[in-house]
């Protein structure tokens, strides 16, 4: 079984040696551990401390964001083979000594995604109103991805090939939220494990301050949890139009049927153009849903290319690697 430790950085020179030499060279029931450095644009000296340290550079040439370098890193890690893959932070947040904890639900076949859990309320460095704001996030995720995560907003998370080959990162933000909402609504797997945070080295650079990242993720959620639930928000809409047109319209027939009818026309215009309303509603919704049901198999024929185009990828990686030992060991 092949692990790969991705993690994404953006001018982390400081403290990836921190990151690098506490992730483990030996895991139980891991028989390869490689280690790949997503360098996402860094000005400073961080893909040259990765190579220093043994570790893959996979680079660009500018600031593509958290969700493509993960993207990116997954596609690598799964086109050479990998059978896990971890993604963890570049400035130590994390601690990587719990990586073997972390893959073990993975490895026993009990989960597909594996989250680590902070614990949020005990970090001393988080504010009331953030630790607040973290408990409510990750209950609206939960809640839209149909489990019970404690921290949904954890980037230190262990993934199986499989649930990989499922997901798809489209946001431009973070994958956090959204991997979480698909996982959940596609019926993987996942668990959450408890771990320590390290003491903070640095400020986040995902976000310049705390309402810029709630807007942000808000965003995320809710562009996810449309794509996979749009019958709950277009249902929470159109039933109380349709209850707010019935209303006014069953008043107006009332009156008119007791010949004062014409002193309630404004009831029949709000009750008429409520029920015009709901049944544009309801029109959408039967859009939304035939989209949805597109949407799944699409979804199902992107998973079985990638399928075919990682396995031939790892095929080709295995035979150059035999390749490569047999000259090692060649007179």
């Amino acid at each position: 079984m092949k692990l790969f430790v991705q993690i994404p950085c953006l001018n982390e020179e400081q403290t990836l040696p921190l990151v690098l030499e506490s992730i483990p060279r030996e895991i139980p029931g891991v028989d390869e551990i490689r280690v790949l450095v997503i360098d996402d644009g860094s000005t400073d000296r961080t893909a040259e401390v990765a190579r220093s340290y043994g570790a893959e550079v996979l680079r660009h040439p500018r600031t593509m964001g958290l969700a493509r370098s993960f993207r990116d890193g997954v596609d690598h890690a799964l086109a050479h083979g990998a059978d896990i893959v971890v993604n963890t932070d570049g400035d130590n947040q994390y601690p990587q000594e719990r990586i073997a904890d972390l893959v073990w639900p993975v490895i026993a076949g009990e989960a597909d995604v594996v989250i680590g859990d902070r614990q949020t309320s005990t970090i001393a460095h988080f504010s009331p109103f953030k630790k607040a704001m973290q408990r409510f996030g990750s209950r609206v995720v939960s809640f839209a991805a149909g489990t019970d995560l404690p921290d949904a907003a954890s980037g230190f998370r262990a993934y199986s090939r499989a649930a990989l080959l499922r997901l798809n990162v489209v946001t431009q933000f973070s994958y956090c939220m959204e991997t979480i909402i698909q996982a959940g609504n596609k019926r993987l797997a996942i668990t959450s494990l408890q771990i320590v945070t390290n003491p903070k080295t640095r400020e986040s650079r995902l976000f310049s301050h705390q309402w810029q990242h709630m807007y942000l993720s808000g965003r995320a959620i809710s562009r996810s949890y449309l794509m996979y639930r749009p019958n709950v928000i277009l249902g929470w809409i159109g039933v109380p139009m349709l209850v707010a047109g019935l209303v006014p319209f069953v008043r107006f027939l009332v009156y008119w049927f007791m010949g004062d009818g014409a002193g309630h026309i404004q009831s029949l215009i709000f009750g008429t153009a409520m029920l015009v309303g709901a049944l544009l509603t309801f029109a959408l919704l039967v859009i939304v849903d035939l989209q949805r049901t597109n949407r799944i198999l699409l979804e199902e024929t992107l998973e079985r290319l990638k399928a075919l185009q990682y396995d031939d990828g790892r095929e080709v990686v295995r035979r150059a690697e035999e390749l490569a030992a047999s000259e090692a060991v060649a007179p």
